[in-house]
């Protein structure tokens, strides 16, 4: 698969990422192993080498899987990027509810609880998961440099961070953030105008792309866009979608990655699924370039309205 810098660091990563969220919903560890097995591997030797996590993701079970997976081959580690979150806490009561918490003792907290869950001594990339309203943009920096110093951390980023929250934090840190993730699709266009990928862009930080297929509705096979408890409206894009690819003999899932792959912010989309079909399908979007004609043809239609 091809490879891009993240950031203006040293880490290099595939082109697509793959994202770890579901491979433990079970609750049962047996089977949480299972899935979190055949997922990864089937990512691995599909070429993918960044892959995404969280500290709540699966209630921790997630990381916990993934890092059995690499106490059974070690040697897989020695290849791979993880990166990693936090930043968000469930309620607790009536008087704990869920919140967000950058605080520096939450921040090194759930560091060490992701290291030992996974099984590793250093995150390759560690990224505040939603930013929170009373951030003290110097308390993360003192967090992320004790981090830093002690060999736990690599690269720092964030994620769903508009770019003024960015940029109050990058101003006070002494790390570069080298990524943001944040939702980007044809389902989700409003990072094309808020300024999120044009800072990505200025600021060599690279816009990691969750939700790509928006929520699975891009994806190949039947769509159900009456679903009431989808926000998104598919219908028209999918159409198209599947339009272009029969004309080009692919898929629509691999279109709609192409799509994001096209912008100059270099995008890296993290992929979901836990099937290895689905996996290995989509690294064929690494080898599509849409022409500027398709790329727009697309945009048109997933805003639903003309460009003014």
């Amino acid at each position: 698969m091809q490879t891009i810098r993240l950031g203006s660091g040293n880490l290099v990563s595939s082109r697509l990422a793959y994202g770890c969220w579901r491979i433990a919903r079970s609750a049962d560890a047996a089977a949480d192993l299972a899935t979190a097995r055949r997922a990864v591997l089937a990512a691995i030797d599909a070429g993918y080498t960044l892959f995404d996590h969280a500290d709540i993701y699966c209630d921790g079970r997630a990381e916990t899987s993934f890092g059995a997976v690499l106490r059974e081959t070690p040697s897989l580690r020695n290849n791979l990027l993880i990166a990693t979150k936090c930043g968000i806490r469930f309620a607790a009561g009536s008087n704990t509810p869920y919140r967000y918490d950058l605080s520096a003792e939450h921040i090194i907290g759930s560091c060490d609880e992701s290291l030992r869950r996974l099984g590793v001594e250093t995150i390759d990339i560690y990224q505040l998961h939603r930013p929170d309203f009373l951030i003290d943009a110097e308390e993360v920096s003192r967090a992320f440099d004790e981090l830093h110093r002690a060999g736990k951390v690599h690269e720092f980023g964030v994620s769903n961070f508009s770019p003024s929250q960015l940029a109050l934090l990058q101003g006070a840190a002494r790390w570069p953030l080298v990524v943001n993730q944040v939702e980007i699709s044809l389902l989700q266009l409003s990072s094309l105008g808020d300024g999120t990928l044009d800072q990505c862009q200025a600021e060599k930080i690279t816009p990691l792309a969750w939700s790509p297929l928006g929520g699975g509705l891009l994806a190949d096979g039947p769509v159900d866009i009456l679903a009431p408890q989808r926000a998104y409206q598919p219908a028209q894009i999918v159409a198209l979608l599947d339009e272009m690819a029969q004309a080009r003999g692919t898929s629509r899932m691999v279109l709609a990655l192409a799509w994001l792959l096209r912008h100059p912010a270099g995008i890296v989309p993290i992929v979901g699924s836990t099937e290895p079909g689905r996996i290995a399908a989509a690294v064929e979007a690494t080898q599509i370039e849409l022409s500027r004609d398709e790329w727009y043809r697309l945009l048109t239609i997933a805003r639903g309205v003309p460009l003014p």
